[in-house]
């Protein structure tokens, strides 16, 4: 199927030698344009924030984007080779019958599912040949995979999403599309897999499909990332902050809450605040909110700044070197 080409580094607005914390922070900056919790144009910030994150899932991966680059380079010449290993990912397994499969309403563009989606778009059989009552020509149909992009609301409070599944005969090439909805359990975690049954590979012989199993891909968030059901930030301390200790509002996906930062905290330490993570499936339990600290000093001073950082120097015995 021919797909549309994307320019991942267009889309981010960075060159294509941008280093990673280059693209971290034109992630950052444009999410929080084009998160639909905060975009001013609701109709059109839900698809501009999926291509958004569509870019730094590639383009953050060290090895995504290197097969990127390459795909680029060659797209460019006016051809369009795969990634590496893109056929041995990706190839039909033995005694498949070879159906390739497109979806939709995962989140992922066409583009992104046919060369970075990391999962068997052919579907691969379930063992020989059936024997008993279907007969020994009859096989269940191969379980086929893809990724499907979940917001972290989606993730915090369950959603029911529209997917559909666009099937391609390569004998007659004739396409069939069923369209179903895919219940996202609240709590649900990156790299879990949601299975579908009955929407893989059509059987052979009549017999049984095979099941359709959807990998969640928790989107980048300009805020938060996570790790299991707990919830990661990065808060920047001012060094007065850190040395003097304060009460901050931190954002969580519960609302704002207030921070106590201890005296004497340190770049690196992580302070939690518990049960504002992720719902751990109907007990009713949570994951545990992080907070990872980070102490930033002033770009640039006034003389009255540059003045008081000076008498400071002068009056303190403290010494890095020798804690």
């Amino acid at each position: 199927m021919s797909v549309e080409f994307k320019d991942y580094y267009e889309t981010l607005g960075v060159t294509r030698e941008a280093t990673t914390e280059e693209i971290k922070k034109a992630f950052r900056k444009l999410a929080r344009i084009h998160h639909p919790d905060v975009a001013k144009d609701k109709s059109t910030a839900e698809e501009k924030f999926k291509q958004i994150n569509e870019a730094y899932e590639v383009l953050s991966d060290p090895e995504k984007r290197q097969k990127y680059d390459q795909l680029g380079a060659d797209w460019q010449s006016g051809g369009h080779a795969p990634p590496p290993d893109w056929q041995h990912a990706h190839g039909p397994g033995p005694g498949s019958t070879g159906h390739e499969f497109n979806f939709g309403g995962t989140g992922f563009s066409d583009f992104f599912e046919q060369y970075f989606s990391g999962a068997s778009r052919y579907g691969f059989p379930e063992g020989d040949f059936s024997q008993g009552s279907r007969g020994p020509s009859q096989r269940k149909g191969s379980d086929i995979e893809g990724d499907i992009l979940v917001s972290l609301d989606e993730a915090m409070h369950g959603a029911l999403r529209s997917i559909s599944l666009q099937s391609t005969d390569p004998l007659t090439g004739k396409s069939h599309t069923q369209t179903f909805q895919v219940r996202i359990p609240a709590g649900v975690t990156d790299g879990k897999r949601i299975r579908v049954p009955g929407q893989g590979e059509p059987g052979h012989g009549g017999a049984d499909p095979g099941d359709l199993y959807l990998r969640v891909r928790h989107a980048a968030h300009p805020d938060f990332h996570t790790e299991g059901h707990d919830l990661y930030h990065d808060l920047s301390l001012a060094p007065w902050e850190a040395v003097l200790g304060a009460e901050i509002p931190v954002p969580t996906l519960d609302g704002l809450v207030k921070l106590k930062i201890p005296a004497g905290s340190e770049t690196g330490q992580h302070l939690r605040v518990r049960g504002r993570g992720l719902p751990k499936g109907k007990s009713g339990e949570r994951g545990d909110f992080y907070a990872t600290l980070t102490i930033q000093s002033p770009d640039k001073l006034t003389e009255e700044e540059r003045t008081l950082w000076e008498k400071l120097r002068d009056v303190s015995k403290f010494n890095p070197r020798h804690a």
